[in-house]
């Protein structure tokens, strides 16, 4: 998978040099372990399930459309808690148990599982900004980010109005961009035969009964008050989840490298995973915690097969391995990061030359 990369022997040593260190000095006490992902997960499932729980029992309409966006917001701390990890099998050992909690928690915020997962792993984790290769890059028109891309009119807006794009694109997701790659050619080999579509409705019909048609039937709402708390929800959700997804790797000092005729990188495959990156609060486990390793985007994308939990004390090795070299990740805070991330469009809306 790295055969499109250019091929640079003293970064291919370091990269062999960063897996020995971390290899050799990342203690890992598997109970230990074991026990914190089991708090975690406890922490989230019974704040998920007390936030969902409270749409049957709340009687204020004010209150349940707060306590809807609250429970949009905690469903998409559960799913980048864990259905990230599920979707790089570093929860479980067996393959299948991280598929089955994959699907169960992408089906929870409404998303179609297998074709994330697909594209997150064989296109942005092989070479992410990377036009043509990275599917992550496709999310829309409206939002220029990469440098030499066409560039239209409304462009010169778009550090105005991308806050308010972002709060509509988990409806977008889940009602369109699901179907349209559903019914459309697939580029990754996947076989969309009875079995594929029976988990994509499955999945599309759970979440609509789940989080639209028992509240509708059984709180104490008002339909048209429960309509307004999904749709509140989803905005708000939205706007988060953007922010966050797009601080990953889209802020002024993020690359965003190129290709030649023959489709070949102009930079080496650890570089390209180095600086197209970047981390929040990196060495924070609360902010890991909260994120679930969302701000540690360079560990993530140099060892996606370490669980999340590890990466605060990963990125100490990683860190001083990358500086003692000369390379500096890309690193913000998350309100930093929102702001970059503004500044970035800002200098995208305008035409090179």
């Amino acid at each position: 998978m790295r055969d499109k990369h250019i091929h640079i022997a003293h970064h291919s040593d370091l990269l062999k040099d960063i897996y020995r260190q971390v290899d050799e000095q990342l203690l890992v006490n598997k109970r230990a372990i074991a026990l914190r992902l089991c708090a975690k997960f406890v922490f989230y499932f019974s704040a998920f399930s007390l936030s969902y729980t409270l749409l049957y029992v709340i009687k204020s309409p004010l209150y349940f459309v707060f306590v809807f966006m609250l429970y949009g917001f905690v469903s998409l701390l559960f799913a980048f808690n864990f259905s990230h990890d599920f979707s790089h099998n570093t929860v479980f050992k067996n393959k299948k148990l991280n598929e089955l909690g994959f699907i169960a928690i992408y089906a929870i915020v409404g998303a179609h599982a297998e074709a994330w997962k697909k594209r997150h792993v064989h296109s942005h984790h092989y070479a992410p900004n990377v036009e043509d290769y990275d599917s992550d890059l496709r999310i829309s028109k409206l939002i220029r980010v990469i440098p030499g891309s066409t560039h239209h009119w409304y462009h010169q807006y778009q550090h105005f109005y991308a806050p308010v794009a972002y709060m509509t694109y988990s409806l977008f997701w889940i009602f369109i961009k699901d179907f349209v790659i559903l019914y459309s050619p697939d580029e990754y080999g996947t076989k969309k035969d009875f079995r594929y579509h029976l988990s994509f409705w499955a999945q599309k019909v759970f979440y609509l009964v789940f989080i639209l048609v028992l509240p509708l039937l059984f709180s104490q709402q008002a339909w048209y008050i429960v309509l307004t708390g999904f749709l509140c929800m989803h905005l708000s959700q939205s706007l988060f989840l953007l922010f966050t997804f797009f601080m990953t790797h889209h802020v002024e000092a993020t690359a965003y490298p190129t290709t030649d005729e023959s489709g070949y990188i102009n930079t080496s495959w650890l570089m390209n995973q180095i600086k197209s990156s970047n981390d929040m609060h990196p060495f924070s486990k609360t902010a890991n915690f909260i994120l679930g390793g969302f701000n540690n985007h360079v560990a993530h994308h140099l060892f996606p097969h370490y669980h999340h939990i590890h990466y605060p004390e990963l990125n100490k090795i990683l860190y001083h391995i990358l500086q003692s070299n000369n390379i500096q990740p890309n690193q913000t805070t998350y309100w930093g990061g929102i702001v970059s991330h503004l500044k970035l469009l800002k200098r995208m809306s305008k035409r090179e030359g």
